[in-house]
This record gives structure tokens, sequence and C-alpha cells, in this order.
């Protein structure tokens, strides 16, 4: 005799997992769908404030206003000074002994009434340059504007100058010598030009 034995519903009911049922997969790809909007707008937000940072930088700014850009101009060209009149050798020597290139270097940020006593200073770097092989360099650390109307200014820099000899067949640099210097310029033209200077501390040329 046979006895049939019938499954009861709990047997026969398959068991679904988590991951089998089927709410779980569309409530994950919503969950990704949401937390990938929310990074792209995090990422947005921050370019956003980047950009807004860098176009609010002080340099920008500073820019748009015309006397601070005068400043800056002023700045530049007392740099530029400095580094030219600062700066030699037997490199920039002709066949006469003279430094033509350093000459013109200078007067091109000097206005002309200045150029005539520069070049008798500049007559004195030759002599050096040419009989002790000489050769100097300037640096500078900062500069600064202290005085500054429409068509003049006064401006500070600071730096050093090293010089330089040949010692037994080698150019040895020696101690830096600091120096403060102001400089007074004009504008001529609608460029700022050198017109003077005065050592304030350290060394002359």
């Amino acid at each position: 005799m046979e006895v049939a034995v019938l499954a009861t519903p709990r047997d026969t009911e398959p068991r679904l997992s988590d991951d089998d049922r089927p709410d779980a997969p569309v409530r994950r790809d919503g969950f990704r769908r949401v937390l990938l909007v929310g990074l792209a707008l995090v990422l947005v937000t921050s370019l956003g404030a980047a950009l807004w940072m860098l176009a609010s930088r002080q340099p920008w700014q500073s820019s748009a206003d015309p006397e601070q850009a005068q400043r800056e101009q002023v700045m530049a060209q007392t740099r530029q000074f400095m580094l030219r009149m600062g700066t030699y050798g037997p490199d920039l020597l002709d066949e006469s002994g003279a430094m033509p290139e350093y000459r013109s270097l200078v007067h091109e940020v000097i206005t002309p009434k200045f150029a005539a006593s520069f070049d008798d200073q500049a007559g004195t770097a030759e002599q050096l340059v040419a009989q002790a092989d000489v050769a100097r360099e300037s640096a500078v650390f900062s500069t600064g504007v202290s005085d500054l109307d429409p068509d003049s200014a006064t401006a500070l820099v600071a730096g050093t100058f090293t010089d330089s000899y040949v010692v037994k067949g080698e150019r040895t640099p020696q101690e830096p010598v600091p120096y403060r210097i102001e400089v007074s310029l004009v504008k001529i033209d609608g460029a700022w030009l050198v017109d003077d200077f005065t050592p304030v501390t350290g060394v002359d040329q």
C-alpha cells in the first residue's frame, strides 16, 4: 500500500534571498543614481567656488586699478635698472676694452639726462673689468614705491652685489654685499625711466 506524501505550502514555496527579490536591483540602481547625482553636484559646486576664488584674487583686481598698475610698472623698471646696472663682466668687453652692450642695456631704462652721468660710471666699471678681470652680478630681493605722482615716482630697492675675480685660473665669487637704494623715476612718453639713484645703505656701484 502506497502512502502519498503531501507537500506542505512551506515545503513547496521557494525561498528568495535578499539578492533574488525582484525589487532589490531596482532599489540598488536607484541608490546608485542618487549617489552619482549627489557627487556630480558637489563637483560642480567645488569647481564654481574655485573659479570664483581665482577671479577674486588680488593680482587681477590690482590690474584693474590704474594707480596699482603704475606702481607695478615703477617697481618693474626699478628692478630692471638694478639688474642691468649691477651686472657686467669680461664677456661684455669689446676689442677696445669698452662694454657697449652693457651701456646700451642700461640706457634703455634711464632718462637721457641721467645717461650722461651713468656713462662716466660705466667708464670706471669698464676699467675694472679690463684691468682686473672683475665681474659683478646684481640680485634684487625686494622693491617698493614710497612716492607716486602722475609723472614722477620714488622707489626703494634692496638686493646684493656679488663680485668675482680669477684666482689660480678659476673665477671665484666674493661675499655678496647688500645694498638698499632709493631710485627716482620720471614718466616720459608713457614710459617710466630712471632719472637718478641714491644709496641708502650698503655700497654704491
